[in-house]
């Protein structure tokens, strides 16, 4: 016996109608970036600035590096010094070009209570302008 339809089965139906539902994904996407983006956009302004003959910018101030690694002492542009001359050169450039700029290169293995005690005697001194002069990133070899 056999189980079956009696009337002849028809092949469906081709269906031709477009899929609106990724369209209208795409579409909401694309209208959250333009919302997000317009502020952005509107916030450019466009400057006509006037111009004016001016001076050329003054020097940079005058600067000193101090480097010190670990197990070393402090060096004065590369000549060395201890403590009590550090404490007087300080002193002394402070009184005379208290606008100097101090950059440290400091090892980085050395403890931050040495760098810190460094700054403090600086600005104790009257220096106020401190640099931390750092290696770039692309510089640095691996070991």
């Amino acid at each position: 016996m056999a189980f079956g339809r009696l009337i002849p089965h028809k092949p469906a139906r081709l269906m031709s109608d477009i899929n609106v539902t990724p369209l209208v994904d795409v579409m909401l996407v694309l209208l959250v970036i333009f919302i997000l983006a317009a502020p952005v956009m509107a916030s450019r302004l466009a400057l006509d600035l006037p111009r004016a003959d001016v001076p050329d910018a003054p020097a940079p101030p005058h600067t000193v590096r101090l480097s010190r690694s670990l197990g070393s002492g402090w060096l004065w542009d590369g000549e060395a010094i201890g403590p009590a001359e550090l404490a007087r050169r300080l002193t002394e450039l402070a009184q005379r070009q208290p606008d100097t700029e101090l950059q440290l290169l400091a090892d980085q293995r050395l403890p931050y209570g040495e760098v810190l005690a460094l700054m403090a005697q600086a600005q104790a001194a009257g220096l106020a302008r401190v640099g931390f002069v750092a290696q770039p990133a692309s510089a640095v070899s691996k070991p």
